[in-house]
């Protein structure tokens, strides 16, 4: 096969078709437009137009802000209800399903309302402070699922070496009871930025009248 043998496909291609030729081309005077009308006419009609009624890009609410796709939306289980558990149990959130307390497949936050009588292992996504402290005040454990991964002991290593010497580097600045060094050029000397210093002036002796006897 060579270049000039490539084709397109058949039916791929269709002709344009010619309107407004005379009325023996089977498309002339009104050229397919019909008789008078709104559509007959050349303006037609705008983008988002329906008629008259109320378009749905003014139906559409208003109001301003937006939605944050990252929002984190939980099922919410009070600790009143993990009274039903035995004491010492873990809960977690198969046995919240179980239970009848959330759906499968949704994180669980747990909130503090109510009182907890009972020790109790209890594994969710999220927890309240009010939740934890109740939680941990009987004895029981807290544990956070998806939490993110604390720092390697290599990591802390590097990060603590790192502001040791930081720590260690001497102070630029004077102390107290040190003099700065005088960074201004001398005379005849060009200084950083380019300014040539002032020439020293040569110090007079101021003579003391003298009284004559």
């Amino acid at each position: 096969m060579q270049l000039h043998d490539l084709k397109p496909a058949a039916g791929a291609h269709r002709k344009a078709r010619r309107i407004g030729r005379g009325t023996g081309s089977g498309r002339g005077k009104t050229s397919g437009r019909g008789q008078k009308g709104q559509n007959a006419r050349s303006e037609g009609f705008r983008l988002g137009f329906e008629g008259g009624q109320m378009p749905l890009a003014q139906r559409l609410p208003k109001l301003p802000g937006f939605k944050n796709p990252f929002k984190k939306v939980y099922t919410v289980v009070n600790i009143s209800k993990l009274k039903r558990f035995a004491d010492g149990s873990k809960v977690d959130a198969g046995t919240l399903v179980e239970a009848g307390l959330v759906r499968a497949g949704v994180d669980v936050k747990v909130l503090g309302t109510g009182a907890l009588d009972r020790k109790l292992t209890v594994v969710a996504h999220a927890f309240s402070s009010s939740a934890r402290e109740a939680i941990e005040a009987k004895g029981g454990t807290v544990t956070v699922i998806g939490e993110p991964r604390k720092i390697g002991p290599k990591r802390l290593a590097a990060k603590t070496a790192k502001r040791t010497i930081k720590a260690d580097e001497p102070d630029a600045s004077p102390q107290s009871g040190e003099v700065a060094p005088d960074a201004s050029p001398r005379s005849g000397e060009v200084g950083p930025k380019g300014r040539v210093g002032i020439p020293e002036q040569p110090e007079t002796e101021e003579s003391t009248p003298t009284k004559e006897s």
